[in-house]
């Protein structure tokens, strides 16, 4: 295999299903601003030279027939229990406050295990399928035989921010990787050049644990770096106009600086880091009419305000950004990711009030967003994962808490090719260790990445003097898991 090497010029696969055929005058005329119009324009040119590329043969090596083109990620930043939402273990409660002495490995990052803890949480069966989830999990509940539940998940580290990395990026080591979405955004170009194709939704309390790092570009160039979105006041800053700048003297300017940058573009044509600045300025000059619309929740009806929990204070901030996501999503955002404000899941202390505070904060929106995707018609096209980086151990930390896990935990995945009331895998008695159908992420890179048409092991660029790849399958021996696919 050869690695793809980076244009200059035009390093964004233009995905032929989706590209509008218009002419130069008809595009122009639906845009707001002169100058903006003559920014996509150029765009739209170079995405067309690229498509006529591709069908004469010269299509990327890494396309695969696709499921899905777009992807959220309901990320759980602290490592939910699976014991305590999706993994029912009765022995748990049997044996509650006994001395554990089993040969299982278990995690102790901060303090020496204590004694076996059980769970309040009830469970029951829901859905034609009959998959059991704890009751902080209601809304979960009605949309079941819509998920694939898998319980077997493993990682290779309970740290935190190493977990991060080696979901985002594929390594739990090495900083300054590529992260998910970039890889997307990279193999599959945008499907709307008037919005980013990698979109991050942070929680408007605070960043999450790793904070950018979680949506870098690494050494991919600029423009394939998570752009970062506000629930809050405008979405993106400083990207509107001055009122006190007239439309006219803003076109001319822009004019001018396009000029300039082109001019000055052709004078460094292998100079990858000044292509992408140049197109985020561009984009940024599209995103002046299209970003506003899309993030505009007004639009929404009252039905789906509330359907979301917009109209409840404990899910309000949570069910707006993902509202948020599926509207973005909606006019063709690629991959759009929700975070918390560092770890809420991290359970060390008060596990049972805290895994029902932010179960109820979540859960909610969360199953809206199923629903919602489902009856427009998206479900079938968009992947969806409600993921944490790891779980949290069966035995007590202090009298109330949990401890990191990474030898077994619960993720669910929904939409874009995936089965549909299906739970895969499962973990020991105890919910600690996987011991059928494990799973890791370079496993769910791999799957995630084929039902978006992309080969894990063909999608690579060469840095270092070597193929980099998000799943580095011939170390890692990524697979794509089959089982999972419908």
């Amino acid at each position: 295999m050869t690695p793809p090497q980076l244009s200059p010029h035009s390093d964004t696969i233009i995905d032929t299903t989706h590209v509008e055929r218009l002419s130069r005058r008809v595009f122009l005329g639906r845009s707001a601003m002169g100058i903006t119009g003559m920014l996509a324009a150029a765009d739209l040119l170079r995405a067309e030279r690229a498509v006529a590329s591709a069908a004469g043969g010269t299509a990327a090596p890494w396309r695969i027939p696709a499921r899905a083109d777009r992807v959220i990620c309901l990320f759980q930043n602290g490592g939910p229990s699976q014991m305590d939402l999706f993994d029912p273990k009765p022995v748990l409660n049997r044996l509650n406050g006994q001395k554990y002495t089993g040969p299982s490995k278990v995690d102790a990052i901060m303090n020496r295990p204590g004694a076996i803890l059980g769970t309040p949480f009830e469970f029951r069966k829901h859905g034609v399928a009959g998959i059991e989830l704890s009751e902080c999990l209601p809304h979960t509940a009605k949309i079941v035989d819509e998920i694939t539940l898998i319980r077997s998940m493993q990682t290779d580290t309970p740290c935190h921010g190493a977990a991060l990395r080696l979901w985002g990026s594929g390594s739990s080591i090495l900083l300054g990787r590529p992260t998910v979405g970039s890889w997307i955004e990279y193999g599959l170009g945008s499907l709307n050049e008037n919005l980013p194709a990698y979109v991050v939704l942070p929680d408007p309390d605070g960043p999450p644990t790793s904070g950018t790092l979680n949506w870098s570009n690494g050494w991919l160039p600029a423009r394939y770096q998570g752009t970062m979105f506000r629930a809050k006041g405008p979405a993106v800053l400083n990207l509107e106009t001055p009122p006190d700048v007239p439309a006219a003297a803003r076109e001319n300017q822009l004019r001018q600086l396009a000029a300039f940058n082109r001019r000055h573009l052709d004078r460094f044509p292998d100079n990858t880091d000044l292509a992408a600045r140049i197109a985020n300025f561009e984009m940024a000059a599209r995103m002046q009419t299209s970003t506003p619309e899309a993030t505009d929740l007004s639009q929404e009806t009252a039905a789906t305000l509330a359907l979301y929990g917009l109209d409840n204070p404990a899910t309000a901030s949570y069910g707006r950004r993902v509202l948020m996501a599926r509207r973005l999503i909606e006019r063709g955002v690629r991959y759009v990711s929700i975070y918390h404000a560092g770890q809420p899941w991290d359970t060390h202390s008060k596990n049972v009030e805290e895994t029902r505070r932010v179960s109820g904060m979540v859960d909610q929106p969360s199953a809206a967003l199923i629903t919602d995707l489902k009856d427009r018609g998206l479900l079938d096209s968009t992947i969806v994962l409600w993921m944490g980086e790891f779980g949290r151990t069966f035995l007590s930390e202090g009298s109330d808490g949990r401890d990191h896990s990474r030898w077994g935990f619960s993720i669910w995945v929904a939409g874009g090719g995936f089965k549909r009331g299906y739970v895969h895998g499962a973990t020991d008695e105890f919910g600690n260790h996987a011991v059928d159908g494990i799973m890791r992420f370079h496993d769910l890179h791999a799957t995630l990445l084929h039902l978006l048409g992309i080969d894990h092991r063909e999608l690579a660029v060469e840095h270092d003097g070597r193929p980099e790849s998000l799943t580095d399958h011939e170390v890692t021996h990524a697979r794509v898991i089959k089982e999972l696919l419908a």
